[in-house]
């Protein structure tokens, strides 16, 4: 027994990286952004949301990596194979520009984070770019990997900006299990971006290329799972104290809406410096994080899907239209937020308008290759599985559309 469950143990930790990442930065600038306007606003309230939105990221997050360990395969490989080139091509092409709106989002966090210490966008941001492409182009899967862990782990900074607030826990312990619905437009609009910016296209695309790439397989699949449950669970603690912060600064001391995350951050300097510092640094770290693995998981998807060689553990010149593909996200992504009055909140907007778009066509295209026999063999999914996902799709898409309807509404006013 014991050793059992010590072979399970090691393998668990030889696993780790794809489902853990993927989810964790998730929270990224749009997301924390998201989060911070739910506690500024509502306070507690949208705290019940985090039970569901973590059983529909579980569910999408389990089939894209049980595709890639039983298969081999990245998820666009399976598209071009499964429905041919030219459907691979549009979702390609769409997926690019989704993600191209959030690599600028990212970049956008990056600049509003450090101006908050009076560092200049024309010094942080193209200093982190050059990180960012150093880190990806000059070193292997196993040392990016070990990068991206690390950075996961300073996520902890919302955790303790939060205890720093001293919000009202009993409050915040309430709504975590008391659904509230209000019948008003503006909190109906948050709700639904709350789930908007927990499920986005990119995440199973990186995820299903990240497993295939650590070479994961059938065989050790059981403890991956676990892995991909545990980081979604982690990323709904992260997101619940970002909401549980801006609830106890702003939400229920003079509730408002903010222009962004940094302006969350300035709001908890009254709570003592740390609190301020630590949710600054906290939306740094995942603004650099998610501007690493937005162009990444983008190269990985449109090679993948087109044929080209792709991998971080292949040189330049093995896999060159990878390594240019993602330079050239970073370098326009960066250049973009360089422009005078950028506009960080249109683009957040912007980025979850074509996401909104392009995941109902996603999620379907991997409910029905995950279905296929002579692919994944005794891995399909059951028919209670089958019937929980196809839930969750369909509530999936009518949020994610409803939320594309919002923000294109929002836009053009």
């Amino acid at each position: 027994m014991l050793k059992r469950a010590r072979y399970h143990i090691t393998v668990f930790f030889s696993v780790i990286g794809p489902g853990f990442i993927t989810a964790v930065v998730d929270n990224d600038a749009g997301g924390i952004f998201t989060y911070s306007q739910a506690g500024a606003r509502w306070g507690y309230l949208p705290l019940w949301t985090l039970l569901p939105i973590t059983l529909l990221l579980i569910v999408t997050q389990e089939m894209c990596s049980r595709m890639g360990a039983v298969t081999g395969k990245g998820l666009s490989d399976l598209i071009r194979e499964e429905f041919g080139l030219r459907t691979t091509f549009f979702m390609m092409t769409a997926l690019l520009v989704a993600n191209f709106t959030n690599v600028m989002a990212n970049f956008a966090g990056i600049a509003s984070s450090l101006e908050l210490f009076h560092i200049s966008r024309y010094i942080s941001v193209p200093l982190a770019a050059v990180a960012v492409w150093l880190l990806i182009v000059k070193g292997t899967y196993e040392r990016v990997e070990k990068v991206f862990l690390f950075a996961t782990s300073l996520y902890v900074c919302y955790v303790i900006s939060g205890f720093l607030v001293k919000p009202d826990w009993k409050e915040a312990a309430i709504y975590s299990v008391r659904p509230v619905l209000l019948f008003d437009p503006d909190y109906i609009t948050m709700l639904i971006a709350m789930v908007g910016t927990s499920v986005a296209p990119w995440m199973q695309f990186y995820l299903q290329a990240a497993v295939v790439e650590k070479g994961v397989t059938a065989k050790e699949y059981v403890e991956s799972r676990i892995e991909v449950i545990v980081g979604c669970i982690v990323m709904s603690v992260i997101a619940f104290f970002i909401i549980v912060a801006c609830a106890g600064a702003i939400g229920t001391v003079a509730p408002r809406d903010i222009e962004n995350a940094a302006d969350a951050a300035l709001a908890l300097k009254p709570f003592g410096e740390y609190a301020f510092l630590l949710f600054a640094a906290g939306l740094f770290n995942a603004s650099i994080f998610a501007a690493t693995i937005l162009p990444l998981s983008t190269a990985y998807t449109v090679c993948e899907g087109l044929g080209f060689e792709s991998g971080v553990n292949r040189q330049f010149r093995e896999a060159p239209i990878f390594y240019w593909l993602f330079t050239l996200l970073i370098v326009l992504g960066a250049g973009v937020v360089l422009l005078p009055e950028f506009p960080l909140i249109q683009m957040i907007l912007l980025s979850q308008v074509i996401n909104g778009v392009l995941l109902p066509v996603v999620l379907i295209f991997m409910v029905l290759l995950v279905n296929k026999k002579n692919l994944m063999k005794e891995w399909v999914n059951s028919r209670g599985y089958n019937v929980i996902t196809w839930i969750s799709v369909a509530l999936i898409i009518g949020l994610t559309l409803a939320l594309v309807a919002i923000s294109i509404r929002d836009l053009v006013r």
